[in-house]
């Protein structure tokens, strides 16, 4: 097996049924600029962490996806769990993405490139950063987070664009629509949020939003000064207040500023802790715009580190 050839995982349901007109001009490119590859298709969830974890197995280094950060989310997921379950030290991978997702965010907070060629150029280059990992578990499983998760407003927007998508909707306002709705349902949730040990806030809350990387959503940024290889989870609060403030707000999310509002509260730590205070509370939880789990939840940074693509 070449030692420079990347494993392929294509995801033909990404980017609004786009995938094979966009692949098509990325495998062109690639072509051109002699980047060796063979190639894979998912046929349903989480097959791209199946798909990356036997890509681990048999000796595979350089895994692409090609999709959302969902795409990249799962295998992701595959190739540390098959670190963990051999002692391997992820940092001996090379992990990337071609963006053809609704929000591809993870491009965002590595400083990768959009542009289909400048992307290409990348990964011929095949130069690495490193990248933090984080190990969320719950009491009947664990994931591993790529860039940002959340839980409460967070949480139930992803799960309205999922919901989407399953049904066939797919179009640049998918976000915006689950913003609408999730806004006219918005109930608050009764947390005790821990941060390495010590209890950091207890009481209702509209939202909680953690990561490593900036971007979410399609560009908001909820934790915008978190670091992808820091060693900390960056995370934001955002406890009950009139909405008619919480609304007034919202441009801080794209801007930059959240954490200057005094209506959030924000924090670091390598240990994160979200327990319910109430059965109505044990809400559902995403990690990288995909629901992962539901609470009491515990998110790590395992010390371990990915090494993903790098300008």
């Amino acid at each position: 097996m070449d030692s420079k050839e990347w494993y392929i995982v294509i995801n033909p349901h990404a980017g609004s049924g786009k995938t094979i007109s966009v692949w098509n001009e990325a495998q062109a490119l690639l072509d051109a600029y002699g980047v060796h590859y063979t190639t894979v298709i998912t046929n349903y969830r989480h097959h791209a962490s199946e798909l990356a974890y036997a890509a681990a197995s048999e000796g595979r280094r350089r895994i692409l996806t090609v999709g959302g950060d969902g795409t990249l989310h799962e295998a992701f997921c595959g190739v540390c769990r098959w670190c963990e379950e051999n002692s391997v030290d992820p940092c001996e991978f090379l992990l990337g993405v071609i963006p053809i997702g609704s929000g591809n965010d993870w491009i965002k907070s590595v400083g990768l490139p959009s542009d289909m060629e400048e992307m290409v150029k990348v990964i011929a280059a095949a130069k690495s950063q490193p990248m933090d990992i984080v190990k969320m578990t719950w009491p009947e499983g664990e994931s591993y987070m790529v860039n940002v998760g959340g839980v409460g407003f967070d949480s139930h927007v992803c799960d309205r664009v999922n919901f989407q998508k399953s049904t066939g909707i797919r179009h640049k306002m998918l976000y915006a629509n689950a913003l609408k709705d999730t806004i006219a349902n918005l109930k608050p949730l009764g947390f005790s949020i821990v941060a390495d040990g010590q209890e950091w806030f207890n009481g209702e809350v509209y939202s909680v939003a953690l990561g490593t990387g900036k971007y979410s959503g399609g560009g908001m940024r909820q934790v915008p000064d978190a670091s992808i290889n820091d060693g900390l989870i960056d995370f934001m609060v955002v406890p009950k207040a009139p909405v008619y403030k919480l609304l007034a707000e919202v441009p801080r999310l794209f801007n930059g500023t959240v954490s200057k509002s005094r209506l959030v509260r924000s924090g670091r730590c390598s240990v994160l802790e979200i327990v319910p205070l109430n059965a109505f509370s044990a809400d559902i939880v995403e990690l990288d715009g995909e629901i992962e789990g539901r609470l009491p939840v515990r998110l790590e940074v395992t010390g371990k580190q990915a090494g993903v693509l790098s300008r």
